[in-house]
């Protein structure tokens, strides 16, 4: 079991005043534009990131943080065998990741998600 990256999640708007903050402001690069999510990256590390998220395309909620992982199915058993609740999940999504969200025991949403390979 390997963690790629770990992402906080901002609700809001990904429009062009997220985009000047975090690009124009603060010197990250954009990385992915799907319209409801924008994630922004530092140039000399690809990992350091952070999404604004207006609200999910398929999933009822939206998660505080994104903690990509190697396998989604592994985590996901980890998960059941701890009796945590999976409020959404597991999924293949139309955007190229199986993903699933576990409230952790603060109550926020963690979505624990993998690039599907091609």
């Amino acid at each position: 079991m390997t963690i790629r990256r770990i992402v906080p999640n901002i609700a809001g708007e990904p429009g062009p005043e997220s985009r000047e903050f975090y690009v124009d402001v603060l010197g990250l690069e954009p990385v992915m534009d799907l319209g409801w999510i924008a994630t922004f990256a530092a140039p000399a590390i690809p990992t350091a990131q952070i999404s604004v998220i207006a609200g999910d395309a398929t999933a009822p909620l939206v998660a505080d943080i994104s903690i990509e992982v190697d396998d989604v199915d592994t985590y996901h058993a980890v998960v059941v065998r701890h009796g945590l609740e999976v409020v959404y999940g597991p999924a293949d999504e139309p955007w190229g990741v199986r993903r699933f969200f576990v409230r952790d025991p603060h109550g926020k949403i963690v979505n624990i998600v993998a690039h599907r390979k091609q």
